[in-house]
């Protein structure tokens, strides 16, 4: 995969982490309901990645095993290693990489602790409350509505029906055994990883 070579100031820098902190507070219902702003910063707006680097970067981390939020990981050492010239940068690449990493990892995750940890206290002690439960109520078509809008993001880089239409057929399988079938979730990724190392989507 082609990558970018980009040159981070410090306060390029510091705009991932402030950046990164901002979407931890707007991430309801996990950080993948900020992938579209992610998308905007990074690839639209500041060109740090590019489409397909954004794209991977979020398929990776969802078929591997651990928290959601590992994409998140990814998208800091991306920009990282691209503003170390990418793998041909070496090792200060790497440690560019890692910086970036730990950044958006700790502008995700401080923050959205921190209010977690004395919201849920707080939402505990008044459970009873005619506020609290609408809030737990509204919640729910909200965070709905930003997985849609995620998945819409990763569907718009394949809208050539005649390059792409294994994808497409792939994904209305996968939807319909999810559907009609009592199959693990973990049976239609592999799946979908083998006929992609195959070539086949």
């Amino acid at each position: 995969m082609m990558s970018l070579s980009i040159t981070l100031t410090s306060a390029d820098w510091l705009a991932l982490l402030v950046h990164f902190a901002s979407l931890s507070l707007l991430a309801v219902g996990g950080a993948i309901t900020t992938a579209p702003d992610m998308h905007r910063y990074l690839v639209g707006e500041r060109q740090w990645m590019t489409d397909p680097q954004f794209s991977s970067a979020i398929a990776i981390a969802q078929a591997s095993p651990g928290p959601n939020v590992l994409f998140v990981a990814l998208m800091g050492w991306g920009v990282g290693l691209n503003a170390g010239g990418g793998h041909a940068g070496g090792w200060p690449a790497y440690g560019l990489a890692f910086l970036g990493m730990s950044l958006t990892m700790l502008g995700m995750l401080l923050p959205s602790s921190v209010v977690t940890y004395l919201a849920t206290r707080w939402a505990h002690r008044n459970r009873q409350r005619r506020s609290v439960r609408a809030f737990k109520a509204g919640m729910a078509p909200i965070v709905v509505a930003l997985l849609i809008a995620a998945g819409w993001l990763l569907t718009v880089a394949h809208n050539d029906p005649a390059r792409d239409w294994p994808l497409w057929l792939l994904t209305a399988v996968a939807a319909l055994l999810v559907w009609r079938t009592k199959l693990h979730l973990l049976w239609i990724i592999a799946a979908g990883v083998a006929l992609g190392m195959l070539g086949w989507v």
